[in-house]
């Protein structure tokens, strides 16, 4: 009987000692590896927000939560100047309704109302299909065309932010239509928060 419980009892400490290495090893790896993946993503975000913005030598940022239960995430905002002129603002935004699940895009305004360019930042849409959203994944040398480049120099206030089955203006992708009606709910909400800050900065001007 004494030999099973010592047996027992060796079990037990060797799984303990197991797992505490593991969570030791676990733990000095994230430690390692967490600085270069945010240097990695910052890097990212700072590469889209010149891809979707004009020329600028300054950025402010911060972030909003949308109202009125339109989102749980918040957006971040991304103010360009140059020569403290304004230039435009990125917005880092997101949708639910990939077919994949969420995914992130930076979405670049000019003039308040007009689209300057998009880039993917974070999906999993499907290989082939979906993930020709992204600007790489969709150009074609015959045309010197992406998908997204149909969103580029369009005013939001005369361009339909819907795919063209639901009587909007964009071309859908090619049986990934699911994905475009998301990229254009990720680019609308975007959109919607910039013009509601607009309108509270308009407000405080006049006070």
């Amino acid at each position: 009987m004494a030999k099973k419980e010592s047996s027992f009892l060796n079990m037990v400490l060797t799984l303990f000692v197991v797992t505490a290495v593991a969570a030791l090893a676990l733990g000095a790896v994230y430690n390692v590896t967490k600085e270069p993946i945010a240097i990695a993503k910052r890097l990212k975000i700072e590469k889209a927000i010149g891809e979707v913005l004009p020329e600028f030598d300054n950025i402010t940022e911060y972030k909003i939560l949308p109202e009125g239960g339109k989102g749980k995430d918040s957006l971040t905002f991304y103010k360009a100047t140059k020569a403290d002129e304004k230039v435009g603002t990125a917005i880092r935004t997101y949708t639910d309704e990939g077919f994949s699940g969420r995914f992130w895009i930076m979405v670049g305004f000019v003039d308040g109302d007009v689209i300057s360019g998009t880039s993917v930042l974070e999906h999993k849409e499907t290989p082939g299909l979906g993930d020709k959203m992204d600007a790489r994944k969709s150009f074609k040398k015959s045309t010197g065309m992406s998908w997204p480049d149909q969103f580029k120099n369009k005013n939001l206030k005369e361009f339909k932010l819907m795919v063209k089955k639901d009587r909007g203006d964009v071309d859908a992708i090619t049986a990934a239509t699911i994905t475009s009606r998301a990229f254009c709910d990720a680019t609308q909400r975007a959109y919607d928060e910039l013009k509601k800050q607009d309108t509270r900065n308009k407000i405080q001007d006049t006070r």
